[in-house]
């Protein structure tokens, strides 16, 4: 559990992620905000409280690894690594630039990134071959993998479940980040898939269900999830597409949507009312 100090902390720096991804899409250009910003609690408890993860040791083999299967939301990600000092504050008003290092979809060049990711549905399947990889190398690192409720839909993410389970890879977690919206709107009215518990415990997986702006019930799952032996384990995240921006929760146009002046504003004025209460 964590201490009220180490909570603020934790929600302080999730309030940061949030303030970068509004420096990142700045004015006039798209951007992915609504599932990146459902995000910001998830990447804050894991890369600054529960991973083994040094910005000056990158190459650790012991480091543990975050592979963000839905890649569109590389910004929450790139949000998390340049907070870590993996690279200088100045690449984020550079994104999806020429000159830029940070680009639309996570790719090996950029310091932190474990994998290319954002052709959905194999992210999965590449956090199973790090995890059977470090089981086969007797390492202790953990894989994390994030995946996205539309990303269901994808076969082979399921071909991935199988074998994890078959293998009782138990050093692989899994998130579902459950915002239920996706790029064209409600996932339920696009594909649903109705009980992914369900479908995930059918698929040999230990299944745990947290708010997944809740930093306390975050880590708890994943304290959870490490606990279990002989099995993956996957942590469904019951999430707001577009937190703490009003004008983009639940709102499918922000998926990839694009900032007025007004817009960015107004981003900033919400955000700024959030930090005012911490």
């Amino acid at each position: 559990m964590l201490s009220p100090d180490q909570k603020k902390k934790l929600q302080r720096i999730a309030l940061q992620l949030r303030y970068d991804l509004v420096e990142m899409i700045g004015v006039g250009a798209a951007g992915h905000l609504g599932g990146s910003s459902s995000l910001a609690e998830t990447m804050a408890a894991l890369y600054f409280h529960k991973m083994n993860f040094d910005a000056g040791k990158l190459k650790d083999p012991q480091r543990d690894r975050l592979v963000l299967s839905k890649g569109h939301a590389a910004l929450i990600q790139y949000a998390a690594l340049c907070e870590k000092g993996c690279f200088p504050r100045d690449e984020l008003k550079r994104v999806k630039t020429l000159n830029g290092l940070l680009q639309g979809h996570p790719d090996l060049s950029i310091p932190g990134i474990e994998a290319v990711t954002g052709s959905l549905g194999q992210g999965l399947s590449i956090s199973l071959g790090m995890a059977l990889a470090l089981r086969l190398d007797k390492n202790p690192a953990r894989v994390y993998a994030i995946m996205g409720d539309g990303e269901q839909s994808e076969g082979q993410l399921w071909e991935a479940a199988m074998a994890a389970a078959n293998f009782k890879v138990d050093n692989l977690t899994a998130f579902l980040d459950w915002n239920k919206f996706q790029a064209t709107g409600a996932t339920k009215e696009i594909f649903n898939i109705p009980d992914l518990d369900k479908k995930w415990t059918a698929f040999g997986w230990s299944v745990v269900s947290a708010n997944g702006h809740d930093i306390d019930q975050i880590l708890d799952a994943v304290e959870k999830a490490e606990t279990v032996k002989g099995k993956p384990s996957v942590i469904i995240l019951d999430t707001i597409k577009g937190k703490d921006f009003s004008f983009a929760e639940g709102n499918p146009a922000y998926h990839n949507g694009i900032f007025t002046e007004e817009v960015h504003q107004q981003a900033l004025k919400e955000l700024d009312a959030i930090k005012a209460g911490l």
